[in-house]
């Protein structure tokens, strides 16, 4: 499906229905460029997108598999860069998507799978902004680029949420047993992220810092942004992935303190009742001839001494925090 196709002249729209219909294009003038997107489109789309605009076949083929790793690659004077797009959906699971991006002197094509997040945004935001549309399709690269790092945010704001919630409730009590699945399915969906988005840094590493056909000089500090943004995001991944791994190690920590103040305290309690057990142990044996059987204060001090042993046994068990 073709979403949009325009021709740009002075950073301004001069052809807002470009005909995608294979015919190889004439030179254009400087400071002209053609923009096509493209979502889901068939092998004949592809096939005209080819011919008009003399794509590598390979990167077409790359393009049309939506289940490509992050990349870039140069062929002569054109660039094939495949990014990958995320969404969050119910349930912490991650969604992704592919955004492959032609990029030649005159003319970039996008290439778009999966990802309901379409560039129009971009496309009205740069057309509304002249003076940034006529650097050229190098800079709508990286704005192609930006938007799609940025679409990783929510996803971080969304998951970082969801570990504070179990982080928070992990010091309070040892986690149920729903949530230990929660945690190491957030742990699976975090190592897919990083699998599967992780490349994202590379690329936009060297589309800062290496010299490539079609990107400026000058645009390379609009593509280390992006590469930030990334990083940031790379961060905030690492960051997740050590408070999941923590909060199982901390509440289990917390679990073990818990009973082993309930093992002292039976402990204490046990060593107490011993006392009178023993002493009642000892003068219910049926023997005629004990001490004290006979005498009117035997009772008296008997009782008088299990509580004299149990509040000294208690007041010492009281004072070391075991009760």
């Amino acid at each position: 499906m073709i979403i949009a196709s325009r021709r740009y002249a002075g950073g301004r729209v001069a052809l807002s229905d470009l005909p995608l219909d294979g015919k190889p294009r004439g030179e254009l003038p400087a400071g002209t460029f053609d923009w096509v997107g493209l979502y889901a489109p068939s092998a004949e789309e592809m096939a005209l997108l080819q011919a008009q605009f003399g794509l590598h076949p390979l990167a077409v083929e790359d393009a049309l598999n939506p289940m490509q790793m992050p990349k870039i690659d140069a062929y002569g004077q054109q660039l094939f860069i495949v990014a990958r797009t995320a969404t969050i959906e119910e349930g912490d699971k991650i969604a992704y998507g592919q955004t492959a991006v032609f990029l030649g002197r005159d003319f970039i094509a996008t290439v778009r799978f999966g990802s309901e997040r379409d560039h129009g945004t971009v496309r009205s935001r740069l057309e509304a902004a002249a003076d940034r549309l006529i650097e050229g399709p190098d800079y709508v690269a990286h704005a192609i680029l930006d938007f799609v790092v940025d679409g990783y945010q929510p996803i971080m704001e969304r998951l970082e949420e969801a570990v504070q919630t179990i982080e928070e409730r992990a010091i309070d009590a040892f986690p149920e047993p729903s949530t230990i699945r929660r945690i190491f399915r957030l742990r699976r969906q975090l190592r897919r992220f990083v699998r599967i988005v992780g490349p994202m840094e590379e690329v936009c590493e060297r589309l800062s810092t290496t010299e490539l056909p079609v990107i400026d000089d000058s645009a390379r500090v609009w593509y280390r942004d992006v590469l930030d943004h990334m990083r940031r995001t790379m961060r905030r991944i690492a960051g997740l992935n050590e408070t999941l791994a923590s909060v199982v190690e901390t509440a289990s920590l917390l679990e073990q303190h818990r009973q082993g103040m309930m093992t002292r305290q039976l402990a204490a309690w046990a060593a107490i009742l011993a006392v009178p057990t023993a002493i009642a142990g000892i003068y219910g044996m049926n023997f005629e001839y004990m001490p004290e059987l006979r005498q009117p204060w035997g009772y008296p001090a008997v009782m008088a001494m299990i509580a004299a042993i149990c509040g000294g046994l208690w007041l010492r068990f009281k004072r070391i925090d075991w009760l």
